[in-house]
């Protein structure tokens, strides 16, 4: 891939559902090594986006991108360079922490140590236990050691604070600066502000499937006229005129 390519780029990208059009004329372009946040409130079509960029959905219409490929084209490809972890998973029951790494890297053709993964994740102590028993928290850090099975160019992280608590919020964030020093590209929306603002260099916020801004965190507080110590929180209630709610989990 030219590195005058973006990791990813869309042009007018649209889904429809019925009368619902649930990304609307979706212009993106991410380039190599950005740590990209996209923001929404419930219903913007950020999941759906995601769905789109890895095939896991058609497009009604526009172009996507992703390491200068098609996806509906080069699917394998594209996905042998990406690490994901998705809004939404299941886990085998009856399979450990370590069975779940290692069939991914089987997949992926790779050779990388699923104790050490899970131990960067802060698994540690639950390499051979059965995943169906895991908390929420647990399933998410297992998870996330899957999408780095790898080193992956691109690391596409849908909600990926959910469920952690403090400790596991901090590692995700250290794991996505560790990442993009590596080089990989990081690609991730998430409701949870204020992470978003310590961990992105750039930020897109979706609203009623349109990008209605894309900037800094600077330029997002310029674009919502609002003051230079502005909360993230303001900034983004401003810019899509919608309430956040607590809680709530991003479509």
């Amino acid at each position: 891939m030219s590195e005058d390519v973006p990791v990813i780029e869309t042009k007018r990208l649209t889904k429809q559902y019925g009368d619902v059009r649930a990304v609307d004329s979706l212009d993106l372009a991410i380039e190599s090594g950005d740590v990209y946040g996209f923001l929404g409130p419930n219903g913007a079509g950020k999941s759906t986006t995601i769905g789109l960029l890895l095939d896991y959905l058609r497009p009604t219409g526009g172009t996507i991108r992703v390491f200068g490929k098609d996806p509906q084209r080069a699917p394998v490809e594209i996905h042998n360079r990406t690490g994901v972890l998705p809004d939404r998973f299941g886990l085998y029951d009856g399979r450990s922490a370590r069975q779940h790494v290692s069939f991914v890297a089987e997949t992926k053709q790779v050779d990388d140590d699923p104790e050490a993964l899970l131990e960067r994740v802060g698994l540690a102590n639950a390499v051979d236990d059965n995943a169906g028993e895991f908390s929420k928290g647990m399933e998410q850090r297992l998870a996330l050691a899957m999408a780095l099975v790898g080193e992956p160019d691109l690391l596409v992280l849908d909600e990926p604070f959910n469920g952690l608590d403090p400790h596991g919020v901090r590692r995700v964030r250290e794991i996505v600066h560790e990442e993009n020093n590596r080089g990989a590209t990081v690609f991730f929306s998430s409701h949870v502000l204020g992470q978003v603002e310590l961990v992105c260099d750039r930020i897109g916020v979706l609203h009623r499937g349109r990008l209605v801004a894309e900037g800094t965190v600077d330029e997002l507080r310029d674009a919502a006229g609002a003051d230079d110590d502005a909360v993230m929180e303001d900034v983004f209630v401003e810019l899509t005129d919608a309430p956040i709610e607590a809680g709530g989990e991003s479509r």
